[in-house]
């Protein structure tokens, strides 16, 4: 593997000729000094050192770890051994087969290879026994297999601009080159080489090493905010080896002409890029806050919870009465089911009183500055008013739209709204959306975009038309000019893949796709499970997240439904639903199975036959134009 290491300058007797193929290539740039030993190409601190091979072992590593002044000896050890001319020749013929010799010259430029070669066997020897033995691996989730065996493409990270490194992640795309730990390679250290960006999909990039061309063997997943991922030049600076795949070892002769060629002109990540991600993935919550959170049983009210952890900016809220803890509830730290100590009373919101009248040791108020900030509204003028008419999305049903009515109107643009048909006479399942919410609509949003309007329950004539309905009921609809009509360049298009909440059961994470647009608003399929599950979701809503996203931060993701529970979802589907439940659901030992099989309730709605998606960002024909 290596005809020698004898010194850290580059050997031009060993390395000027190349393929014939190769072409004549520019001085490298002084921002990647590369050191080429006879085949192998290192990168240095300053071009010419970082880097040493023990004359007694041939072990390579760091020169400034190495022992005495010359730092040619690894450990004090192979220095003492070093000076016995008897254990120098044995070594030396043992290893070589050769005639042992006095000469230091020789310990200087033989070992290496030989030691490689033993150790490269011995490894070999542990891999076959290691494959006698080994347990069978539990089958997991890849995104890279699923995304691979499928073509399937995903929301880029851009899309996502609450989740780390959303607002940052540059011009990050196929062809970026990076350094990364070499695993074709029989090395006894941890060893890098280039590899280039084949396809992205959210964090995950499918990479390729340099050298492989159309070669797809050894293309490997990799999360490109990972802590193996460096851009090209940090070996340099990092002082560690830059070793090309054990595989295209002898395909070039010449490795340093080759990086000059491939890397001129080419794109890597930022220096400061794994400083992003770590700033970014910073969470200002931490645990033992206080918030004011709705209450998942009854969804008309908030209660007191106390932040018990932070995955990523999700945050696991245990209600504030809970003695055991198990009453929880889950939501992201942009949420805007979430506020500030105090928010409920300076609304006028309904809020349930704690029994605990002081707060326990270590817990305190999070700052009102830490929550996601609602747009500034003028109510002073035309406003919203109590029995007026409106769509929105059921908070219960997340696949459906009904017909709700505004019951109350409170401060700074609040409103608390109910379903049309199936209200409690306490009110306890009104639901406060605020006026600018992306989730409300305009009577006759569904029609002009071919949503499936789900009419009040009770109601005989249909199909539903809002003109008779509100000549009907004596009641107007809400003014269309009041509804937030902003329609951001989100960047989804139909069949991205990206990891979604179930909003019905929060505390899971889950494969998803996206398979309709209607402007600002996805429609969410978690995949393997029933259209009947999907949810209709703003595309700024903190509960998406890119491809990859659970691996970066520690989050369990559910994967897709097997067979056998598709099975079991196509049977239940056609029993009888059971009647819907007025809570958030919460926190539940139970198989994912079990938990899409008691989510959703009610009837069961689909598309309008013929729909099109609509995915333009403007707001032409947003809202229906014809008022009753």
């Amino acid at each position: 593997m290596f005809d020698g290491y004898d010194s850290c300058s580059e050997d031009t007797s060993s390395s000027s000729s190349s393929d014939e193929s190769e072409e004549e290539v520019a001085p490298l740039p002084s921002s990647l000094p590369i050191i080429k030993n006879n085949g192998q190409v290192y990168t240095y601190p300053d071009g010419k050192s970082g880097m040493a091979t023990c004359e007694m072992c041939g072990m390579v590593g760091v020169r400034d770890a190495f022992y005495s002044k010359t730092k040619r000896f690894c450990s004090v050890s192979c220095s003492r051994s070093y000076s016995s001319n008897s254990k120098k020749a044995s070594i030396l013929a043992r290893l070589q087969g050769k005639p042992p010799t006095k000469k230091a010259k020789v310990l200087q430029k033989q070992p290496l290879v030989a030691k490689l070669a033993a150790y490269a066997q011995y490894q070999a020897t542990l891999q076959n026994q290691a494959k006698t033995k080994a347990a069978v691996p539990v089958e997991g989730f890849s995104w890279g297999n699923y995304i691979n065996s499928n073509s399937f493409t995903a929301a880029p990270v851009t899309c996502f601009k609450h989740a780390p490194m959303g607002t940052c992640w540059g011009d990050i795309s196929e062809g970026v080159r990076v350094e990364v730990p070499n695993t074709d390679c029989s090395l006894p250290t941890k060893v890098f080489w280039i590899a280039g960006i084949v396809k992205l999909a959210g964090y995950n990039a499918l990479l390729r090493y340099e050298g492989f061309e159309n070669d797809s063997s050894l293309d490997f997943w990799c999360n490109v905010c990972g802590s193996d991922i460096h851009p090209v030049g940090w070996c340099a600076t990092s002082g560690k080896p830059l070793v090309p795949p054990r595989t295209i070892q002898h395909k070039y002769t010449n490795w340093k002409a080759f990086l000059v060629k491939r890397l001129t002109g080419a794109k890597t990540l930022p220096p400061d890029f794994s400083q992003k991600v770590s700033e970014s993935m910073q969470y200002p919550f931490k645990t033992s806050m206080r918030v004011e959170v709705v209450d998942k049983t009854h969804l008309c009210r908030t209660r007191v919870a106390v932040v018990e952890s932070v995955i990523g900016g999700r945050l696991r809220l245990v209600y504030e009465e809970s003695e055991d803890k198990s009453d929880d509830f889950w939501c992201h730290m942009y949420s805007p089911l979430i506020h500030h100590i105090g928010w409920s009373r300076s609304i006028g919101h309904r809020f349930k009183r704690s029994d605990i009248t002081k707060k326990q040791d270590g817990h305190f108020d999070a700052p009102a500055h830490l929550f996601m900030k609602v747009k500034e509204v003028d109510a002073a003028g035309e406003w919203f008013k109590e029995g007026m008419k409106l769509e929105a999305i059921d908070p219960l049903n997340l696949s459906a739209i009904c017909v709700f009515s505004i019951r109350k109107v409170l401060a700074d643009g609040y409103l608390m709204i109910g379903i049309d048909g199936s209200e409690a006479a306490d009110g306890s399942d009104w639901f406060c959306y605020h006026a600018t919410s992306p989730s409300i609509f305009p009577v006759g949003f569904c029609e002009i975009n071919m949503i499936e309007l789900t009419p009040p329950r009770g109601y005989a004539k249909l199909p539903f038309k809002w003109f008779d309905y509100l000549r009907e009921t004596d009641s107007i609809a809400a003014p269309v000019k009041l509804f937030n009509k902003e329609v951001p360049n989100h960047g989804f298009h139909v069949g991205m893949k990206l990891e979604a909440v179930d909003l019905m059961e929060p505390r899971l994470v889950c494969v998803a796709t996206v398979t309709r647009i209607i402007h600002r608003l996805l429609r969410i399929h978690f995949d393997g499970w029933e259209d009947e599950y999907d949810q209709w979701v703003d595309c700024e809503s903190p509960d998406l997240y890119p491809v990859g996203w659970c691996q970066l931060t520690g989050y369990q993701l559910q994967p897709p439904a097997p067979q056998s529970s598709r099975d079991s979802q196509s049977s239940s589907s056609k029993q009888k639903k059971k009647a819907k439940s007025q809570q958030y659901k919460g926190h539940k030992k139970m198989t994912s199975l079990q938990l899409k099989e008691e989510l959703l309730d009610g009837e069961e709605y689909g598309f309008l036959q013929g729909a099109s998606d609509q995915e333009s960002n403007g707001s032409a024909s947003y809202y229906i134009k014809q008022e009753p």
